[in-house]
């Protein structure tokens, strides 16, 4: 059997293990060569995969060549970007590699720029008639602290983050009560918590003032939807997020709720995503699933998907193959992922380079 050769990037990402899982375990059995690229060569994934690049910033002009000179000669079949600040670059670069005969597992550029950022989601969740929570954008301070008065602060807690961030940067919870001795003893400190004069005093020191949305805040269970979208086949597979440390997945089960599912395909099919993608969603006081954000690439434990019998990473890459899935196989069983931490040890000359 031919073997299939794939270009992932991120390789210091935590969800590389997963993805390198679904892509050597796929359902197909097919042999597949991983070559994993980075913008830094200290990073524990280029022992995971079979060769290892340092590739320039995707801010950076050399990016795309640089790519598109290890996929000649890697005579890579399918590149597979896992990180958010790839994904927009590639994007606009499709043709570019489409032109030489690879494949890029990316949605289009409008589609990711949609994708990306919560303000646009919201207001499409609205027009679809999604359940969204209420939120307005805040251009200046005076909007902020309206914004944050008609969501009942300081009574309630109230979210601001800004319209385009990952890994929870930017994002806090705005709470007005003090903590007490118990919690402080039983609670590891977060950071997300925070004042809303903290905040302004935060805000205050410039260069500008930021865009950021003000949104009611969701007290209920968190759900991730690993979710594929091709010519033939769509999927979306919900899994409650039991335990989350600094934004990502420690432990989760599947859980299958027609809701969000039905959800998530919309506003996939809305924002024109393809292969494989993932949405969050978060309860509120009433039990009812409200989108939180999209993240239109392969998300950090998107392998939990796989084991439930929907291998998400692997459909797309047979998607770009040519080889597009006809129907969902069977059984989708539930399962739940663990994570645990894990490193790489290393001697000899490699020490000495970083």
């Amino acid at each position: 059997m031919e073997t299939t050769t794939i270009l992932v990037t991120g390789a210091g990402a935590p969800g590389l293990p997963g993805t390198l899982y679904a892509l050597r375990k796929n359902p197909d059995g097919k042999p597949v060569r991983v070559i994993g690229v980075d913008t830094q060569s200290e990073v524990a994934g280029r022992f995971l995969v079979d060769k290892f690049y340092r590739v320039p910033a995707p801010e950076d002009n050399a990016y795309v060549e640089s790519m598109l000179e290890i996929c000649r000669s890697e005579t890579v079949d399918v590149v597979l970007p896992q990180t958010t600040r790839e994904i927009a670059r590639l994007s606009r670069s499709k043709k570019s590699f489409e032109d030489e005969g690879f494949g890029v597992m990316v949605s289009g550029s409008s589609a990711i720029e949609a994708a990306n950022n919560k303000w646009t989601l919201i207001k499409l969740s609205e027009e679809l008639q999604i359940p969204c929570p209420a939120a307005q954008l805040a251009r200046s301070e005076a909007e902020l602290i309206d914004g944050v008065r008609a969501l009942g602060y300081p009574e309630r807690s109230v979210v601001v983050k800004p319209p385009v961030s990952n890994g929870m940067r930017g994002v806090r919870i705005l709470r007005s009560e003090p903590w007490d001795v118990p919690r402080f003893l039983a609670e590891k400190p977060d950071g997300l918590e925070i004042s809303l004069d903290e905040l302004l005093r935060i805000l205050r020191r410039g260069p500008g003032w930021p865009e950021l949305i003000v949104m009611e805040y969701l007290p209920g269970a968190e759900y991730s939807v690993d979710a594929f979208a091709g010519e033939k086949m769509a999927m979306a597979l919900p899994r409650l997020r039991q335990t989350i440390r600094s934004g990502i997945t420690f432990r989760c089960r599947s859980e299958f709720r027609d809701d969000i599912s039905r959800h998530a395909l919309e506003l996939a099919r809305a924002l024109g995503l393809q292969y494989a993608f993932g949405f969050q969603f978060k309860l509120d006081e009433s039990g009812i699933p409200k989108i939180l954000e999209c993240n239109p690439r392969v998300q950090g434990t998107m392998v939990a998907s796989a084991f439930s019998g929907a291998n998400v990473i692997w459909w797309g890459v047979r998607e770009l193959l040519g080889e597009p899935l006809e129907v969902a196989p069977e059984p989708i069983k539930p399962a739940c992922f663990l994570r645990f931490w894990g490193g790489v040890g290393v001697s000899g000359d490699f020490v000495e380079a970083i």
